[in-house]
């Protein structure tokens, strides 16, 4: 088993270079929060990350979380590790102030939760469920549900969830059958929830439930969905937990991996009603769920960094310690001198650090947006999916090849590495498939608006390109000619399917994975040569880093130009081919 080291050094260097921090925090008016207070901060974290919760990551995987009399125990050092969590006030980062938030930025929580989700994504689950819900409450909470749930969310005193899945609404909320009858000031809740992260546990006083059900009179399909605060134990008048709520946890899932998640079938109402509260209006809650849902969603292509990172310092530590073959004198050598092994890793390094790059930038557009940025907002959109679709599927490739790396050991579970790939599994499919995200990016955030928002973010790319050919490093010129080919390659697939998808009703679901992954590996790149051009100038500067790290930033630019940039042009022309054979066989042919 591999330790978990903070990669403080790239996330300094995203944040101050690409994302601007000073002046994105000089913007949100946040006087007294800076690069050199964030470092301290993401280094703090890195300490609770390595130190805490890493050495817990292989406990929940062997020891499952119980469930019996509808408790469910989590695994074992989880709750004291939850403690420290909440003592040390990271549940508060991002929280705003009047409710005994920091009011941070997003993209400092990003940061943050990157390491999270590295050292143990299991327990990660937990906190990143609360806060979502605090996001639900802020938008469309009324001022007394604000009042009495969000300072004990914020805290981490109390967690949240979100109950959307049942048996037969899967990604097709319409079919939501959960019932909320009027009673009173408040709703009786019936009905069962499925695939529910962190439904229960013993590590906090009380969980505050967001569910989606029906009112007796709602219309049909997905307009008749409405939101309530459900909480496990009811608040009496000191607003505290008190009475039991009919709620409970009727068994927990077997899973491929993230095994220290509790993943709970809920039900409400066994007993006559679970106590729910309205959120908001009535048959409005799938809109408010979507509130939610570029945080959520970022949050878990978030995730497909951080599994892949963790993998990746495994995969190094390994390669550096497995010796084979020897040299000439007799001298064993070591595995990670072999090219196809450094070919590896170089893969999952360059790959790493353009989802970092990505996720980051993007979680800065989040801020923006929220500021009042109306481009950023238009940029948010975009880049959700690509976010979500593009680094979770690259996880599954990249937390495969550290098994890869380790050979037949890999295999073994007793090394780790197949954790990783298992715990990885699930990100293309929570939070809306690869699948979902795919034709949200081709419909909504293309078709939709005539191509608006996408020919901005080519448009920025280009000006990139042009940046890149004036620099005076042979390196960096070279990157801005492989960019400008794929950026060739991909406009001209855009533009094949905006001509083409109005005429062609299956054109769309043919041809969307391909464009997803084709526009991730282009923001990767694209992030990943600018990462290279300032890494050039810094290199002849005084600067922090050190020459040796900026000169690494270039020669993993490069790695990511030659292997995945030529991925876009098989995707564009797989695009405007039309992939026309997908129903080339009856039902009974497959």
């Amino acid at each position: 088993m591999t330790t978990y080291t903070a990669p403080l050094q790239d996330s300094a260097f995203v944040l101050d270079q690409l994302v601007g921090l000073d002046q994105l925090c000089e913007k949100l008016q946040l006087d007294e929060v800076n690069s050199e207070l964030a470092n301290v901060i993401i280094e703090e974290a890195g300490k609770l990350a390595s130190d805490v919760l890493a050495p817990l990551n292989a406990v929940g995987d062997e020891k499952h979380p119980t469930v019996a009399d509808g408790k469910v125990q989590e695994s074992q050092g989880f709750a004291d590790a939850y403690q420290q969590y909440v003592e040390n006030g990271w549940a508060t980062l991002t929280g705003p102030e009047e409710f005994g938030g920091q009011a941070l930025p997003n993209v400092l929580g990003t940061a943050v939760n990157e390491l999270w989700h590295s050292a143990n994504m299991s327990f990660a689950l937990c906190p990143m469920l609360s806060q979502g819900a605090v996001e639900a409450l802020i938008a469309h909470g009324s001022d007394e549900l604000k009042q009495q749930y969000l300072p004990q969310l914020i805290s981490g005193e109390w967690t949240g969830t979100m109950n959307l899945t049942e048996p037969n609404a899967g990604s097709d909320l319409a079919a939501v059958a959960a019932k909320a009858i009027p009673d009173g000031d408040h709703y009786k809740i019936t009905g069962q929830k499925i695939f529910i992260t962190w439904g229960d546990h013993q590590m906090t006083e009380n969980i505050v439930h967001l569910v989606l059900a029906r009112l007796p009179d709602a219309p049909a399909g997905v307009k008749g969905i409405t939101l309530f605060i459900v909480p496990k134990f009811l608040l009496d008048e000191q607003g505290q937990p008190g009475e039991l709520n009919d709620v409970s946890c009727v068994s927990l899932e077997h899973k491929m991996g993230i095994h220290g998640s509790p993943t709970c079938v809920m039900s409400f109402g066994d007993n006559g009603g679970a106590i729910g509260y309205l959120v908001g209006e009535a048959n409005k809650g799938l809109s408010y769920m979507f509130t939610m849902m570029n945080h959520a969603r970022q949050s878990v292509g978030l995730q497909g960094l951080s599994i892949s990172e963790r993998a990746y310092q495994q995969a190094l530590q390994y390669s550096q310690e497995r010796f084979q073959g020897s040299n000439p004198d007799g001298s064993k050598i070591a595995i990670i001198n072999y090219p196809d092994v450094r070919r590896m890793l170089m893969a999952m390094k360059s790959g790493n650090e353009a989802m970092r790059a990505l996720a980051l930038t993007a979680a800065a557009d989040i801020d923006r947006a929220h500021h009042g940025d109306s481009e950023s907002q238009k940029r948010v959109e975009l880049l959700t999916p690509i976010v979500k679709g593009w680094m979770t599927e690259l996880a599954q490739e990249l937390t495969s090849l550290n098994i890869q790396v380790h050979g037949g050991m890999g295999f073994i579970e007793e090394t780790g590495a197949a954790q990783h790939y298992r715990d990885a599994r699930i990100l293309p499919i929570y939070e809306g498939t690869t699948g979902i995200q795919a034709l949200d990016l081709i419909g909504r955030k293309t078709l939709f608006d005539k191509g608006a928002a996408l020919q901005q973010l080519q448009a920025d790319i280009q000006e990139t390109t042009k940046l890149l050919s004036c620099s005076d490093n042979e390196q960096v010129q070279k990157l801005g000619q492989k960019l400008e080919a794929a950026l060739q390659s991909s406009s001209k697939a855009s533009s094949w399917i905006l001509e083409n998808a109005a005429s062609d009703k299956q054109l769309m679901g043919n041809v969307c994975f391909d464009n997803l992954m084709m526009m991730g590996y282009l923001t990767g790149g694209w992030l990943m040569a600018q990462s290279a051009l300032r890494a050039a100038e810094l290199v002849n500067q005084d600067n922090t880093y050190g020459e040796s790290f900026l000169q690494g930033k270039i020669g993993t630019a490069l790695f990511y130009s030659e292997l995945y940039l030529p991925r876009i042009t098989q995707h564009a022309e797989t695009i405007c081919n039309g992939l026309t054979s997908t129903f080339a066989l009856d039902i009974e042919q497959l």
